[in-house]
């Protein structure tokens, strides 16, 4: 299999930490892309027709694209249990689409600035993403520490890299104002492992 890479995205290291923790590195080429909304990889024409990464390319299928949808099939793979079974799984699924929805919000942010010349850029609109970010962060704080405190899942994998993304790209910002119980955990989870190999230079 071949996984079309940046080490700067932050949806590339969810599938990166679970390779990690799944101890399925051996089993996968990495291929390194730069694309942008503006410039897309050449090397993902005709595979991703989104022409974004992460990317699997398998042998005996079509290529996956999506870190979710990639995620899934590699913890299948393994039968590694990140999305657990029964109820526990939507609670699962929840947290991985929240912390996807920050990246989202934080990622247009990212590309608001880079991209869009200086004189058509939008306070309003950055102000409005991140405080649906603000939103998210609130929510882990107060509903999910219990989830994300215990045995280790997808869920909490796609949060502490959405967590580390912001600390990459907006850390002046200050997402840790007012959630004390998630910056804790954020600290303690940032150091396993497959957090500290997979760490984006900035």
């Amino acid at each position: 299999m071949k996984l079309y890479h940046s080490p700067m995205s932050p949806y590339v290291r969810k599938v990166m930490v679970l390779l990690h923790e799944t101890d399925q590195l051996g089993d996968v080429e990495v291929m390194t892309v730069a694309t942008t909304p503006l410039d897309p990889a050449d090397s993902l024409l005709g595979k991703a027709p989104l022409n974004r990464i992460p990317a699997l390319e398998r042998p005996d299928g079509p290529t996956l694209f999506d870190s979710r949808v990639i995620c899934a099939f590699l913890d299948t793979r393994a039968m590694a249990g990140m999305y657990l079974e029964e109820a526990g799984r939507w609670d699962v699924l929840t947290l991985e689409a929240l912390a996807d929805g920050i990246l989202d919000s934080a990622l247009a942010m990212t590309y608001e600035r880079r991209f869009r010349p200086e004189d058509k850029q939008w306070d309003d609109w950055l102000d409005a993403q991140w405080g649906k970010i603000e939103r998210a962060c609130a929510a882990l704080n107060q509903r999910w520490m219990a989830h994300l405190s215990g045995p280790l899942d997808m869920g909490q994998i796609a949060v502490a890299c959405a967590l580390g993304y912001l600390d990459l790209r907006h850390d002046a910002r200050g997402w840790r104002k007012g959630n004390d119980a998630l910056a804790a955990w954020y600290a303690d989870f940032s150091e396993r492992p497959s957090m500290i190999a997979t760490r984006p230079e900035s």
